[in-house]
């Protein structure tokens, strides 16, 4: 394998790693060339939408390549290209071999819930302290149990009683949290996305926990359910306030996650029509809002 480095300004990363693309790069990633210096620029986002920005105002460019041939190639054609203006060769380098599978494999642990509640990758032995387990992969559908807004539902879930319960998770992902559902009781799921990836990762993260659900598009949740656990983003919570709302029956939960510590008050104002959302949990500015209707 080989890398092939540039410097480019913001404005020309998206081209740049398109072409790189185009020339057939196993992969390209963006670094800020200024990191961990006064210059360093900070880049937020949110979960499961895309970056702030394509790069940073001086974004260092590593596309990798099977052969040294493809790399230089792929070099000179770039630097004929009038859209490389601005941009600079910093060099090609071998990259020496790894096992990179079991290198991406300990980038990931299991992951504690609660004492007795983990998340287990596959090729992980299970904690002797976990009772209760999900096996799950690192993969496309967001939910993986490593972010703040998919450990705090899954601790709502492990301190509340499903047992018996129809329970609808709206924005399901991976199916992680329908999952949990399932593993704590609950009777009747059924795991909705707008995304048909995440509901094929869903129902096949299901087989692989031996649970029961019923995954499909948003259309499938129909009816009232004790349970209503949506973990998005705080945006799109606010235009589903009605519909979430109308799927929890009298005496139900809904479970909110996604949200960040200062949008609080906006989803409390978005709900206040049909329910009282409260702050339930919060882990690293991120917070959990629940809400029970009343009988």
């Amino acid at each position: 394998m080989y890398e092939l480095l540039m410097l480019c300004p913001e404005e020309r990363v998206e081209i740049i790693g398109d072409a790189l693309d185009a020339l057939e790069a196993l992969s390209v990633s963006v670094e800020d060339a200024d990191a961990q210096t006064p210059a360093e620029q900070a880049l937020f986002g949110e979960p499961g939408m895309p970056p702030p920005k394509e790069g940073w105002q001086r974004s260092r460019l590593v596309a990798l390549f099977a052969q040294e041939a493809q790399a230089k190639e792929a070099c000179e054609l770039l630097a004929a290209q009038d859209f490389f203006e601005s941009c600079q060769v910093l060099g090609v380098r071998k990259v020496e071999d790894q096992d990179w599978v079991r290198l991406t494999q300990s980038q990931f642990a299991p992951v504690e819930i609660t004492p007795e509640f983990w998340i287990v990758p596959t090729w992980h032995e299970v904690p002797e302290q976990a009772r209760q387990i999900i096996r799950l992969d690192p993969g496309l559908a967001f939910g993986t149990g490593t972010h703040p807004t998919t450990r705090m539902c899954l601790r709502w879930i492990a301190t509340h009683p499903l047992d018996g319960q129809r329970v609808l998770d709206y924005g399901c992902g991976s199916g992680i949290l329908a999952i949990g559902a399932a593993k704590h009781g609950a009777r009747q799921i059924d795991a909705v996305d707008i995304d048909e990836a995440a509901v094929t990762s869903t129902e096949l993260n299901a087989q692989a926990n031996s649970v029961a659900l019923n995954a499909g598009l948003p259309d499938r949740a129909q009816g009232a359910y004790n349970t209503v656990l949506a973990n998005i983003l705080a945006t799109p919570l606010k235009v589903l306030a009605p519909l979430l709302c109308a799927h929890v029956q009298a005496g139900g939960h809904l479970v909110l996650a996604g949200i960040l510590e200062r949008q609080a008050e906006e989803l409390q104002a978005a709900y206040a029509p049909w329910l009282s959302l409260q702050v339930a949990d919060c882990e690293d500015g991120w917070i959990l809002m629940t809400a029970q209707k009343a009988l």
